[in-house]
């Protein structure tokens, strides 16, 4: 499915005393429906690689390929409309608007197209929204919610336009020991589900080992 080839990147003016090389030469290869951890020291590159990953920044040389379409050379609004139609995204802290109830917060990403949103897809909402035990909570705005149940909410937001390739970025990080559990064990149940490749960052012992496989970065490469 996704493919990195001989990836470089690096923070600051290539060529000069400020530059701080980050990956290199970095090349690794995700199948279809796979589950695996990225682990490693602070500072390692892990964001900076799943940033890459998904589309979020770009490399200073080498090559990423999705389903043998190379997206390392799409402009900005190519990236955004890939980002849209291929992925989810996860991050250690939720990232839910505020102001926003559960229920608008998981159909944000649906009006990013402008177009309507369609009864199929408030299904599938609701179905997820269920499938995670929040549908209590709908109407509730994040500040009347626990930390699990924003989280979980992520999740859903994350999943609500079918992508094929989720991305978690130390989702378990802000969760106590249960709720991190439970976290994981709804990844890896909804990965399986619905074919969906999961990539999570992580520091993390017990969430990696639950992956099917762990890739280690360090010194710029992973192995």
């Amino acid at each position: 499915m996704l493919q990195l080839q001989n990836i470089t990147k690096g923070y600051g003016e290539p060529g000069t005393h400020s530059y701080r090389p980050v990956l290199q030469n970095l090349n690794l290869e995700i199948g279809k429906g796979e589950r695996i951890a990225i682990v490693g020291p602070s500072g390692s590159g892990k964001t900076t690689l799943l940033n890459l990953i998904g589309a979020l920044d770009q490399p200073e040389s080498g090559k990423i390929l999705f389903e043998g379409t190379e997206i390392s050379g799409y402009d900005k609004k190519q990236l955004a409309a890939f980002r849209n139609k291929n992925l989810g995204f996860v991050f250690q802290l939720h990232h839910l608007m505020p102001q926003l109830t559960l229920w608008e917060n998981v159909l944000l990403p649906l009006l990013a197209s402008g177009q309507k949103i369609t009864d199929e897809q408030k299904s599938r909402a609701e179905y997820l929204i269920q499938k995670v035990s929040i549908w209590k909570q709908r109407n509730q705005k994040p500040a009347e919610m626990s930390g699990g149940e924003c989280q979980r909410t992520a999740v859903v937001r994350a999943l609500i336009n079918k992508p094929a390739l989720l991305l978690a970025d130390e989702p378990t990080g802000a969760l106590d020991q249960e709720n991190a559990t439970a976290l994981t064990d709804l990844l890896i149940q909804l990965s399986k589900e619905e074919n969906i490749t999961l990539v999570t960052v992580t520091h993390s012992v017990e969430m990696a080992e639950r992956m099917e496989k762990i890739y280690t970065l360090k010194n710029g490469k992973v192995a």
